[in-house]
């Protein structure tokens, strides 16, 4: 009877064209293999973070709804912090990942350096903001004046972790983009299971330490972030990686390879700003509408995150394998490599999204917070877990594609302005005008999401988003390194 319907699919495949097609585009072993080689590594690493962080949120969570959602208000700081970062990171990482495909190992040290210099610039100022503005950055989002005090004392610890970050975050993702994916993986994960170590003994008082509350969350973050700074970058030298330079050779760049490189890199840091801000007045319109609203926004994002890690890896994954193919001169794999990631967002961001879904009474239950928090949060989650496909799909064109493709005006357009254009005057119209629930508020921020899939699918099938950055910086290929290209 197998034998039958087996017989039955082949002589079906073969008589019908366009199942052919499908067929091969999903059944090749290489991508999955690479995807697999670069995607689990990071995906890992995403999962580990988000269960750790889940763990530290619960923890904090004991002290109540006022603690947790003033833990809350400060982390949407770093928020904003980790997207600038990521958006310089990201941004020159499309450059390495091309220049890789040409294996011009001087360059990439020159990108690297321009990063650093960025990312150490921008860290400068928003410690700066934290240290002697932090009640008036936080009142921004919330007007309780208890929260803001809370917020305002965590976030004078939690600031001077932003430096360690910095470095970290950019060496990180300039190494995923030439493949070493392993060693920011092992790092970080050593750096979250000492501060969750760390949080449980800070905050209750265990382990023979001092019992600081929020206080010592905060402590455990910056702790552990100077852990994993310094243990990466010392690991990445005595290793001897394509990253170890000489400082002199990293700060080498000039203005004409800086401008260069800051072309398409501007538009994906804007990007980010853009984004970010969008997100922090979703934050906003949250924190004014109550503050057991904003808990449970803050409870049910850290259960949902669950989801986006894996597709983290799979977008990263694929803007390494799309990046390195345009370096290399070949596009048609990009853009197959590419399509076959967008599918397996869609349909893997639903079947996990109903898991988590089904996980999340059992979860919610571990919060010592209100009852109707509880409902908000669950509530929420229904809407995030049921279209999480769409944001997963869009994760993977804009992470994955548009950025290691070089498109990044395009993306600013799409990602930076439809949030202002769409997203946010529909959520605040739904909040403030027709006092609509917490859920269906949030539920109008998918306007955004639904938009922007619409207009990315169009872009990439057009194939427009194809631009060999590489060929800007770095010159042809040398015969003697021809060998390493295969």
């Amino acid at each position: 009877m197998g034998n039958s319907r087996k017989g039955i699919l082949k002589k079906s495949v073969k008589t019908n064209p366009a199942a052919k097609r499908w067929l091969v585009f999903f059944n090749d072993r290489e991508y999955y293999a690479r995807l697999l080689q670069f995607g689990l590594p990071i995906a890992l690493q995403q999962l580990i973070f988000t269960l750790l962080n889940l763990v530290s949120n619960v923890m904090v969570g004991q002290l109540g709804d006022t603690t947790i959602a003033a833990v809350g208000l400060a982390n949407q700081i770093f928020f904003l912090f980790n997207l600038l970062i990521f958006g310089i990171g990201s941004g020159s990482a499309m450059f390495t990942a091309q220049l890789w495909g040409k294996r011009d190992i001087k360059n990439i040290h020159k990108v690297l350096g321009l990063a650093l210099t960025l990312s150490l610039s921008s860290g400068v100022l928003f410690l700066l903001a934290t240290q002697y503005f932090p009640a008036q950055v936080l009142s921004i989002y919330s007007k309780d004046p208890q929260v803001i005090a809370e917020g305002s004392s965590f976030l004078q610890i939690f600031g001077f972790s932003f430096f360690f970050f910095a470095i970290t975050a950019t060496f990180s993702l300039v190494l995923r983009s030439i493949g070493q994916v392993r060693l920011p993986v092992a790092v970080s994960i050593s750096a979250l299971v000492l501060n969750v170590i760390l949080s449980y003994g800070l905050i209750f008082g265990k382990l023979g330490l001092p019992a600081l509350g929020a206080n010592g969350a905060a402590w455990s973050i910056l702790i552990a972030r100077a852990f994993e700074c310094i243990f990466l970058v010392s690991l990445a030298y005595l290793r001897k990686l394509p990253v170890a330079a000489p400082l002199r050779e990293l700060f080498s760049f000039n203005l004409t390879f800086a401008i260069n490189v800051l072309k398409p890199v501007i538009p994906v840091t804007l990007n980010e700003i853009l984004w970010s801000l969008g997100i922090t007045a979703y934050q906003v319109i949250y924190a004014r509408i109550g503050t057991e609203q904003f808990a449970a926004i803050n409870i049910a994002g850290t259960i949902s995150d669950l989801i986006v890690v894996a597709f983290l890896g799979i977008g990263n994954a694929t803007a390494i394998l799309v990046g390195n193919f345009i370096g290399a001169g070949e596009t048609q794999k990009a853009q197959e490599y590419g399509g076959r990631s967008v599918a397996l967002g869609a349909v893997g961001g639903f079947l996990i999204g109903m898991f988590v879904l089904a996980l999340s009474p059992l979860v919610l239950s571990l919060y010592r917070v209100s009852p109707q928090v509880i409902i908000y949060a669950h509530n929420i989650l229904i809407i995030s877990c049921t279209f999480m496909w769409l944001r997963m799909m869009n994760m993977v064109l804009f992470i994955g594609i548009f950025r290691a493709g070089g498109d990044t005006r395009f993306a600013l357009v799409l990602d930076g302005l439809i949030i202002w254009l769409v997203g946010v005057p529909l959520t605040a119209y739904g909040a403030f005008v027709l006092n609509l629930p917490i859920a269906l508020v949030y539920m109008l921020t998918l306007s955004e999401e639904f938009t922007k899939w619409a207009l990315a699918i169009w872009r990439f099938l057009s194939r427009r988003w194809i631009h060999n950055l590489a060929e800007t910086v770095s010159a042809p290929l040398p015969v003697e390194l021809e060998v390493l290209q295969e």
